[in-house]
């Protein structure tokens, strides 16, 4: 399987994230990547398709703040990373804002995804890292993987969270819809819900999105991915949720995927985009499923036997020093 990795995704390196009332250091290190990149061995460099294929899924008023929110927040005489403080929970609304402080609300919806010096860099090369692998499935691969760094589920068109600025898994699909594959199908298999991707496809019916993760009425992004939520307009009946509880072990896990695989096959689309996160691990130091290293071979294999093209995207997983071993597993199913 080729894969895809671009070593300028290394430069996002907050140092601090606030979790449970104080500042803690930041979990989505670049040290994930060197354990993914330790266990696959060699990677190709993308080559680089500029920023229209990101613009087809974010707007360019947040592509735009993403690259000048750290100069803003330096040159308004502050230290370290910019995190957003304030959000317009109620009445959000376009406005001409021009304080660091506002824009960081307007453009996210959580406090844990700092933006540092090097954030927008690392995050374009993850975009290109995701096109790279999906243009090999398209040149006629049957699958490819994209290791992609910082992950990207939780980012909408405009708005970043949960270590999320750019969404990788939606710039894939919409890659290979502009391509001209009629129809598009996500798998997201990360513990926790792909809210900005189902938030970009909600109104959609020729992207299917479908989610296999822990139920967020007690896990993060709690207001999201819900198993009432089906689409809107459009995309009515085109997202499938399925949460899990917390302590879900591979039977259950994997029954409820099969569900999402045969939501899939009806949809019969063209090419499958997997957000693969491997924070369902058991000892994954965030989450609360209970998978094992040799299950994700088992489970990669029960997508590979959908027989579709399919472009892998790495979303998370926190154990750092068994996260590679995990993708070389789940690699190996296909």
């Amino acid at each position: 399987m080729r894969a895809f990795f671009d070593p300028r995704q290394l430069l996002h390196g907050p140092t601090a994230e606030l979790h449970n009332g104080g500042f803690a250091p930041y979990q989505e290190t670049p040290d994930r990547a060197e354990s993914i990149l330790h266990a696959i061995g060699p990677t190709e460099m993308p080559a680089d398709q500029g920023e229209a294929p990101i613009l087809a899924v974010h707007s360019s008023e947040y592509v735009e703040f993403l690259k000048s929110a750290h100069r803003l927040w330096r040159a308004a005489g502050r230290e370290g990373d910019p995190i957003p403080y304030a959000w317009p929970v109620v009445g959000r609304r376009p406005l001409r804002l021009a304080r660091i402080d506002a824009l960081l609300g307007r453009f996210s919806f959580d406090a844990t995804t700092p933006i540092a010096e090097g954030t927008w860099d690392a995050v374009y090369w993850n975009a290109q890292t995701a096109i790279a692998a999906a243009d090999a499935v398209l040149g006629g691969e049957r699958a490819a993987f994209a290791l992609c760094r910082p992950p990207g589920h939780h980012a909408g068109a405009d708005y970043l969270g949960g270590y999320c600025h750019l969404n990788v898994a939606a710039i894939a699909a919409q890659r290979a819809r502009d391509a001209g594959v009629e129809r598009v199908a996500i798998l997201d298999i990360d513990y926790h819900h792909g809210n900005g991707t189902q938030d970009i496809f909600w109104e959609r019916g020729d992207v299917f999105y479908t989610s296999v993760h822990a139920d967020p009425a007690t896990d993060y992004p709690f207001f999201w991915g819900h198993a009432d939520e089906t689409g809107g307009g459009p995309g009515e009946g085109a997202t499938l949720n399925l949460p899990l509880p917390q302590g879900t072990g591979l039977s259950d896990f994997r029954a409820a995927q099969m569900q999402a695989i045969e939501a899939i096959r009806s949809f019969n689309p063209g090419l499958l985009v997997v957000s693969f996160g491997a924070d369902t691990f058991e000892g994954d130091p965030i989450s609360h499923f209970k998978l094992s290293t040799g299950d994700y071979r088992m489970l990669a294999g029960d997508i590979a036997d959908a027989g579709l093209p399919t472009v892998i995207v790495q979303e998370g997983g926190y154990a750092t020093a068994a996260l590679g071993t995990n993708v070389r597993s789940f690699l190996s199913g296909f």
